[in-house]
């Protein structure tokens, strides 16, 4: 870790981080940070945003089955189609088994 360095808050709060800190750091312009205060520190951790339209993906339930599709993929359970008929024919064939 290098040395710490000496920052400067300016009016309207603002403080300019050093730029091999935001190297460091893998900050840009526009990143956003969760800023708290531990013990006698303010410690700035990144957050990422997701946008509502894609909240979805990073539910449990959703990563979960992320994760079971590339098991499945990893150990050669999936079967490709050549076409969308084929597909439907291949899907109701398992189907009938099934009944």
């Amino acid at each position: 870790m290098k040395s710490p360095r000496l920052v400067t808050l300016r009016p309207n709060g603002q403080l300019t981080l050093p730029a091999d800190i935001r190297a460091s750091a893998h900050a840009d312009t526009g990143d956003v940070f969760v800023a708290e205060v531990e013990d006698d520190a303010i410690v700035l951790r990144p957050k990422k945003l997701v946008d509502a339209a894609q909240a979805y993906f990073w539910t449990d339930e959703w990563q979960a089955g992320e994760r079971e599709a590339s098991d499945d993929i990893a150990h050669g359970r999936v079967k490709t189609s050549r076409s969308a008929a084929a597909l439907i024919a291949d899907l109701q064939k398992v189907r009938a088994k099934r009944r």
